[in-house]
C-alpha cells in the first residue's frame, strides 16, 4: 500500500499511467475513489496521481481538532508532490479539494502547470446560513456517527440530480462516504471548511494568479455558482463550464462531459493556447 510520510501524517496515494503529472484532490464527501472515471480516462495520456487527505483511511486519521485546517491540507499536498518528485503538475480538485487546489496554486504558482476547479467556493455567499447549516449537520455527525453524514448527503439539494439520474452511481457514493471516519469529518468541517477564506477574501490573490484555469460547476450547485462566476472574472486566464441539470460533483455525475471539457482544456494548456495564456 503506497503511503508517503509528509507533514506529520502518512498519506495514501495511487499512481496510474505515464507522462505529464495530473493530480486530483478529492471532496469532503469522497476520497480518491471519487476520481476513478478520471483516472481511467486520463491515465492513457498522463501520469495520474490521486490521494486521500489526512482523516480519510488508509491515510492517517489524527484525533485532535488542531490537526485539521485548510493550511495543513495545502501543506500536505505540497509535501506529497515534493515526496513524489512530480515537479510542475496539472492540478484539479472538487469541492473541498478544489479549495485546497486553489489555495495551493496561490501559494505555489511555480509548482502548478494548470488548475481545474470543480464546485469551488461554497460558503462565500449566504455565509451565515452556510455556517449555520454546516454546524447543524456536523453536530448530528458528532452525536450519531457516520450514518448522519450519509443521511445528510442523501437529502442535499446539490446531490439530488445525481441521485435522480444515476441511482447506482449515487448509491456507490453513499456507500463510500459511509466508510469515512466520523470524527475526522467533524474536525474537517469545523476547522477547515468553516474557517477557510472565502472567494471574496482572496480577490487580490486570484487577480494576481497567472495559472491557466478551468472552472466547472453544475447549474444545480447553488452555493458554488456565484463564486464560480466571480473567480472567472478575477482569474486572468480562466474559462468557465456550467453543466446543465447537474449538481455538486459533475466528475462522477456527468463523467463523459467532464472528461471532454477537462481533456480539451489540458490539451490547450499543453500547446500553450489557452485563454490568452502563453508559457
Amino acid at each position: 500500500m503506497p503511503t508517503a510520510s509528509v507533514n506529520g501524517v502518512d498519506l495514501y496515494w495511487e499512481e496510474t499511467g505515464q507522462g505529464t503529472p495530473l493530480v486530483w484532490v478529492h471532496e469532503y464527501g469522497g476520497d480518491l475513489r471519487s476520481w476513478e472515471p478520471q483516472v481511467r480516462y486520463f491515465s492513457r495520456r498522463y501520469r495520474v496521481v490521486t490521494y486521500n487527505h489526512r482523516g480519510y483511511p488508509p491515510s492517517t486519521v489524527p484525533r485532535a481538532a488542531s490537526d485539521y485546517s485548510q493550511g495543513l491540507l495545502v501543506e500536505d499536498l505540497r509535501q506529497l508532490l515534493m515526496h513524489l518528485g512530480l515537479g510542475r503538475v496539472h492540478l484539479g480538485g472538487c469541492s473541498m479539494g478544489a479549495n485546497v487546489a486553489r489555495d495551493f496554486a496561490i501559494g505555489h504558482e511555480e509548482m502548478t502547470r494548470s488548475l481545474i476547479l470543480v464546485g469551488a467556493g461554497a460558503g462565500s455567499v449566504n455565509r451565515e446560513q452556510f455556517l449555520k447549516t454546516l454546524e447543524t449537520s456536523t453536530a448530528e455527525l458528532e452525536r450519531e456517527g457516520i450514518s448522519a453524514l450519509v443521511r445528510n448527503f442523501d437529502r442535499l439539494a446539490t446531490r439530488a440530480s445525481f441521485k435522480e439520474k444515476d441511482p447506482r452511481g449515487f448509491a456507490e457514493f453513499l456507500l463510500q462516504a459511509g466508510e469515512h471516519d466520523a470524527m475526522a469529518c467533524v474536525h474537517l468541517a469545523r476547522e477547515a471548511i468553516s474557517k477557510r477564506k472565502t472567494v471574496f477574501e482572496l480577490e487580490g490573490e486570484l487577480k494576481a494568479l497567472r495559472v491557466p484555469t478551468l472552472i466547472m460547476v453544475g447549474d444545480r450547485d447553488a452555493p458554488c455558482i456565484e463564486p464560480s462566476l466571480i473567480m472567472r472574472g478575477w482569474l486572468p486566464h480562466a474559462g468557465l463550464v456550467i453543466f446543465p441539470a447537474c449538481g455538486h460533483t459533475p466528475n462522477i455525475e456527468e463523467p463523459g462531459m467532464f472528461n471532454f471539457h477537462a481533456s480539451e482544456f489540458l490539451a490547450s494548456v499543453d500547446r500553450g493556447r489557452w485563454a490568452g495564456w502563453s508559457p
